[in-house]
């Protein structure tokens, strides 16, 4: 070991070696915890569950087509309706479950006012799926 010693002709230097022995010990000791407590961990009590089989209930969402034309016309899936029965439409539509989903086509020169209207109406009614419908290969 590398411990002082009482002779006087040694220099007064700091002992430079690390004590392995404290280092060594404690990693022992958690080496045999570890070994006692590893099989208490993987101990699991066998149990029969029951078996059961089902299917998943997938309902897709009604889509309602709504159209504007280039005259502020609205269009309810290819009918035309009016702003109030648009509403009461919106508002019925948004107590179904599960919601519709909302698609709103408009005519290119169709004025943004008419457009906002209608999704203002829309989130107003409860409406939140709301999508736009494009046509990507006209582009100018």
């Amino acid at each position: 070991m590398a411990f002082g010693g009482f002779n006087s002709s040694g220099s007064n230097q700091p002992m430079a070696e690390i004590n392995m022995v404290p280092l060594i010990d404690v990693m022992l000791v958690l080496l045999v915890i570890f070994i006692v407590t590893a099989p208490l961990l993987t101990h699991a009590v066998k149990i029969d569950l029951p078996r059961a089989s089902s299917n998943p209930n997938i309902s897709q969402a009604e889509k309602i087509q709504i159209a504007i034309n280039a005259q502020g016309t609205v269009y309810w899936n290819g009918e035309i309706v009016e702003e109030a029965s648009l509403r009461t439409r919106m508002a019925a539509a948004a107590r179904l479950d599960p919601q519709p989903e909302l698609h709103l086509r408009a005519d290119r020169i169709t004025h943004y006012e008419k457009v906002a209207r209608v999704m203002s109406d829309a989130a107003q009614a409860g409406l939140v799926k709301i999508g736009f419908v494009t046509d990507p290969n006209d582009v100018q």
